[in-house]
């Protein structure tokens, strides 16, 4: 394990989130001089203020902006303007105020959803940019890519050396299973579970299912950020992802296989099925820092099902997007 975590000042911010948590435990296990992972409830990081009396509050040597206001489908259908504003907001003004601050080492994460809908897969970086991104998370996925256009903007002027990482969709322990704001895998799951409970022989399942996933285990995200953050000084945004792709119509089998749930599915073609294929060319990470994901698809389906099993009350007691400061 590299010493260059030892004795650092390491700012987290959206790190009471579930990835957030994730980054927590690793970073801790690297000995750092001081770790903070403040809530929304200390900081407003929507506000230029809060996110200036952060900086200077803690005065850290590296920050991994992780703080996010996010949700499925169906939050990004009622709230867009709120996703689109909130984390619009937060990423500006926590590069901004590293900026002013002269913070040595800032990673910014960004999301999957900024790659146009109609992209060739694997999706490479360089495509970020030749098309609007699929409309039903289009909002969150422009706000978040506006934060790579600032970052790109301040080494070109200022000097600032910040990093742009996008994780393909996560998946893991501690993920929220609340309906309103839950993504595919553990609203698969918590749909499963309470059909078998319930005694039901049916789910219903939005979309076609012919849309495709990929899913990236949430401690290989953490290991891939950290990675990062100590490898890589470059402009060019770099991929996250495990070179996995897999169908919806194939997720609900496996997580139908694993939570015991042997009914039908029946699929409401109404509901959107969200950008029609994602799938990531991990090949940059793994060149500019050596990152490959290392878990395998169904031992991380497997240990998320158990987490929830003997976590639901927690995992189900989030009922809105979350901002996490």
């Amino acid at each position: 394990m590299s010493g260059f975590w030892v004795g650092k000042r390491v700012l987290i911010t959206g790190g009471t989130g579930f990835l957030g948590q994730a980054v927590c435990r690793l970073v801790n296990q690297r000995r750092p001089a001081l770790l903070v992972a403040p809530s929304s409830a200390d900081y407003d990081l929507r506000t230029a203020g809060d996110a200036r009396r952060l900086l200077a509050e803690t005065q850290p040597d590296v920050v991994i902006h992780l703080a996010a206001r996010v949700g499925g489908i169906g939050a990004n259908q009622e709230r867009p303007a709120d996703l689109y504003l909130d984390n619009l907001l937060m990423g500006t003004n926590v590069i901004e105020q590293c900026r002013l601050a002269g913070t040595d080492r800032l990673a910014v994460v960004g999301t999957i959803c900024s790659y146009p809908k109609h992209t060739r897969v694997p999706f490479t970086e360089d495509s970020l940019w030749t098309g609007y991104p699929e409309e039903t998370n289009a909002p969150y996925g422009v706000a978040k890519l506006a934060q790579l256009v600032q970052l790109q903007a301040n080494r070109d002027q200022y000097g600032q050396q910040g990093i742009y990482l996008m994780p393909t969709n996560l998946y893991g322990p501690g993920d929220k299973f609340h309906p309103s704001v839950s993504h595919v895998i553990p609203a698969l799951i918590k749909k499963c579970v309470d059909a078998v409970e319930a005694g039901h022989d049916t789910i219903e399942v939005w979309g076609t299912g012919t849309a495709s996933r990929e899913f990236l285990y949430v401690d290989d995200a953490a290991e891939g950020i950290l990675l990062a953050a100590e490898h890589y000084r470059g402009a060019a945004p770099v991929n996250l992802g495990a070179n996995h792709e897999v169908a919806i119509k194939e997720l609900i089998h496996d997580v139908a296989e694993i939570t015991g749930f042997a009914g039908r599915i029946e699929w409401d073609g109404a509901k959107p099925d969200g950008q029609p294929r994602r799938c990531v060319d991990p090949a940059r990470a793994k060149e500019l820092f050596g990152f490959e994901a290392t878990t395998p698809f169904a031992e991380g389906l497997g240990r998320t099902y158990r987490w929830y099993l003997a976590n639901r009350h927690e995992a189900e007691s989030r009922g809105a997007p979350e901002t996490a400061a």
